[in-house]
């Protein structure tokens, strides 16, 4: 079975994830960020990965060191749980509307991480949650799971919105890349013969 858990704990988080990449999109996620949270639950919904996410952080400096552990920790997670990645698609894209945002999102699983972070938040907030660690947390994954990530605002003007299209098609593409292609189940998709 394609799953994993991945503990982190340093002197600034205490972090616990599990996942199945075969799962149904079941979450139970508590990190203590509220917006984090509903984010990661998005993420596991529209991913089908079941997810399990348990964070402790230093609040009061403020949501950075657990947004960005708790991605480390997610990438990780994938990158095990992958193993040796024959039989995924390893290419997924996505181009999602969510009311007045559209944010498009290409992936590679390719072990070669790179992010490219086209969101233009018009708010530093979204409630309590600085807007800024939407980046942090996909830099996050995307260096930690050896993903290319590229992520592109089309067009919005909500900041919720956009950060929660964000995560849904990261979520979708994410979702296709992971799936396994019966035509070339035992064959990894690339002409180097490694990822």
């Amino acid at each position: 079975m394609r799953r994993a858990t991945i503990e982190r704990n340093t002197a600034e988080t205490k972090i616990s994830v599990s996942i199945n990449l075969d799962g149904t999109g079941q979450y139970d996620n508590q990190t203590g960020v509220g917006f984090f949270d509903h984010m990661l639950d998005q993420l596991s919904r529209h991913s089908l990965i079941d997810m399990t996410i348990r964070a402790e952080g230093d609040y009061h400096i403020d949501d950075h060191h657990t947004v960005e552990d708790t991605g480390i920790a997610l990438g990780q997670a994938l990158t095990k749980a992958l193993g040796d990645k024959k039989g995924i698609n390893r290419y997924g894209s996505c181009l999602l509307a969510m009311d007045d945002a559209q944010v498009q999102c290409a992936l590679d699983l390719s072990a070669r991480p790179f992010l490219i972070f086209n969101l233009d938040f018009p708010t530093q907030k979204i409630g309590a949650f600085d807007t800024e660690l939407v980046r942090e947390f996909f830099q996050a994954v995307s260096t930690h799971g050896g993903i290319t990530l590229h992520i592109d605002q089309n067009h919005g003007f909500n900041s919720h919105h956009i950060a929660e299209a964000a995560f849904k098609s990261v979520a979708r593409a994410l979702r296709q890349a992971v799936e396994t292609d019966p035509r070339m189940a035992n064959s990894l998709p690339s002409t180097k013969g490694a990822l």
